[in-house]
């Protein structure tokens, strides 16, 4: 039983590294019964709370959407969501000149950063 959890898991790694964008539980579905056709959605979410209680994935939280999932340890990141297919893809870098006027005392120590449109795919 343990080899066969091992390939699930690596099934579903496979499908995060293939995608190269964050998940969705479905999406890991769907991309990792390409490596293991027998995986069901049960086994996706255990394992995709395995992966992030071990640090290998990160969840990325979407105002007014579900969660998604990627893989930990990128350099500081946003995302584009696709508002045709609801797609998530990542963005390289920031925008370091948005210098927000905080109230008198405040101190930000992080902050979040999206962008909504249409992906090259549903453009066409």
């Amino acid at each position: 039983m343990e080899k066969r959890n091992t390939r699930q898991k690596a099934a579903i790694r496979d499908a995060f590294v293939d995608a190269d964008r964050p998940l969705s539980p479905d999406e890991v579905l769907q991309g990792a019964q390409r490596h293991y056709p027998a995986l069901g959605i049960a086994t996706v979410y255990r394992n995709i709370q395995s992966l992030v209680d071990e640090g290998w994935l990160q969840t990325v939280e979407i105002p007014g959407d579900s969660t998604r999932y990627e893989v930990a340890g990128k350099k500081h990141h946003h995302h584009f969501q696709c508002n045709e297919c609801r797609k998530l893809y990542e963005l390289d870098g920031c925008i370091p000149t948005f210098k927000p006027k905080l109230p008198r005392g405040f101190r930000a120590t992080g902050h979040e950063f999206f962008l909504y449109g249409v992906c090259a795919d549903c453009r066409h």
